[in-house]
């Protein structure tokens, strides 16, 4: 190599070196985390991965931050677990639906986002779940499909004679536990064989009820597989029954409990005139604060709140106007919660959302106008084969205390008695279980490795010394049935 180009490479390499440096030295004085995260946001996947690999080569780095980092690694794998389809595959998947899909419409649908897509790194890939949610978010989709639309609603989600049951339950009584069920369940977590190698110890949390007065009662362990476990304590706000066992090479590790509990409906006859101010609360103030990453006041919060609720002042009222607001929102398909940096933004911002999404959305608004709000979760099951993951929460309205509300099931337009149209603000039925009274708090053994679901647990959670295993490595069931429900002759 000629002297002169050895010089230019030397001097090339000094230029970089010097600008490695400015950059290390800016990563060192501000954190990069929320540059890291606005990038992936934005889907610039290959930036944000440069700048975490510089960030983890920095010394000197604490061990929260370096996890916080290899996290966001982690969160654009899952993404793109969840947005796997290509344009091609997503309109040839549409036009098993429409056969004649223009290409205007799919232009027009994208656009406007209703079929949710990522561009990352310049390419769009769309949502797993984009085509069926089209059909729920767009009349003009429906209208265009040549084959009718399959829901796949569960029984409580339009009034039946349960509702009726349960209304009828706290007139008559004036309690507000009423219409109970008793449910005998298994629940059981399946990991893919050789997920774990052979001999190395499979460690499972599979979430479990806790015992809430008038609501869930009489809870009865049964048995487990495998026989040895570990309850974790009431305290606990995401309770869980935790398991382990060694990995068998070429089989699947199966993990399960079973267990019965009594489950009331719960329905509060609320007369909005006695519904007064919280006054002097302080043991309410956590329920009303800000909570990040999911429960942030923006400036589009506000706004938000400020069309739906107008000069009402009466809390209830509020609530009213709030929770058909949020129910207006059509249910959607979701993502991986894990993978969205603010859930109740995303669910303003979008033209769907599920559960949590609309749950977590009601409550920041709630809380932002002065109305305690908490979460709860679990599952949902029938008399029959139905059953699936469900979110909801809770208000607290003076002097009536607590109250639940389904935001996502929400209100019953077209029933003669308001106390059922409503029933869901103020009420509840008895075909759900709640595992959760907190979201994104920790488990009890705690977890050593970053969950598969970060704010939600209802599927379970495993993992091994050598790290977390996520939903793609393993399956879960829930199987409930109902049992007569001692002295009431149900």
């Amino acid at each position: 190599m000629p002297r002169t180009r050895r010089r230019h490479v030397l001097f090339a390499a000094i230029l970089a070196l010097g600008a490695m440096a400015a950059t290390d030295a800016a990563l060192s004085a501000t954190d990069p985390l929320p540059d890291v995260i606005a990038r992936i946001d934005s889907g610039d996947f290959r930036e944000a991965t440069v700048r975490i690999d510089a960030a983890l080569a920095q010394p000197g780095l604490d061990a929260r931050t370096r996890a916080d980092l290899e996290f966001q690694r982690e969160r654009m794998r899952r993404i793109r677990l969840d947005f796997t389809l290509t344009a091609d595959q997503a309109r040839a998947k549409l036009r098993e639906s429409i056969p004649d899909l223009r290409e205007d419409e799919f232009q027009r649908w994208t656009q406007a986002d209703l079929l949710e897509h990522m561009v990352i790194d310049g390419t769009p890939w769309y949502f797993n779940r984009s085509i069926s949610n089209l059909f729920r978010v767009s009349p003009e989709a429906m209208a265009r499909r040549a084959t009718p639309f399959q829901r796949n609603d569960g029984p409580m989600e339009n009034a039946n004679a349960y509702h009726d049951e349960a209304v009828a339950d706290a007139r008559r009584t004036g309690n507000s536990s009423v219409a109970p069920r008793r449910v005998r369940v298994k629940q059981s977590i399946t990991v893919d064989a050789d997920a774990v190698p052979a001999g190395e110890t499979v460690r499972a949390w599979i979430p479990y009820p806790r015992a809430i007065p008038g609501r869930q009662e009489d809870i009865r362990f049964l048995a487990s597989l495998p026989a040895k476990q570990r309850i974790a304590p009431e305290s606990t706000m995401q309770r869980t029954v935790y398991l382990e066992q060694p990995a068998v090479a070429g089989k699947p590790t199966t993990f399960s409990i079973n267990y019965e509990l009594t489950i009331f409906g719960e329905h509060h006859l609320i007369d909005p005139d006695k519904v007064t101010s919280l006054g002097d609360r302080p043991d309410l103030a956590p329920y009303l604060a800000e909570r990040p990453p999911h429960i942030v006041f923006t400036d589009e919060m506000r706004a938000f709140s400020k069309k739906a609720v107008g000069d009402e002042t009466n809390p209830y009222r509020i609530a009213k106007k709030l929770f058909q607001a949020v129910d207006a929102i059509p249910w959607g398909g979701a993502r991986e919660y894990s993978t969205i940096t603010n859930i109740s933004d995303y669910a303003l911002r979008g033209n769907h959302a599920d559960c949590g999404q609309q749950t977590l959305l009601l409550m920041t608004l709630l809380r932002l106008n002065g109305i305690p709000s908490r979460w709860q979760s679990g599952m949902v099951y029938s008399d029959g084969t139905y059953d699936n993951l469900h979110d909801w929460g809770a208000l607290y309205l003076a002097p009536y205390g607590w109250v639940p509300m389904d935001v996502t099931t929400g209100q019953f337009n077209g029933t003669r008695d308001p106390e059922v149209e409503w029933f869901y603000l103020g009420g509840l039925d008895a075909y759900r279980i709640a595992f959760n009274d907190d979201f994104g708090t920790d488990f009890m053994p705690a977890k050593q490795h970053v969950r598969s679901e970060t704010v939600d647990s209802q599927r379970g959670e495993v993992e091994w010394a050598g790290g977390n295993l996520y939903f793609d490595q393993w399956d879960y069931s829930f199987e409930a049935q109902v049992l007569p429900v001692a002295g009431t002759g149900r």
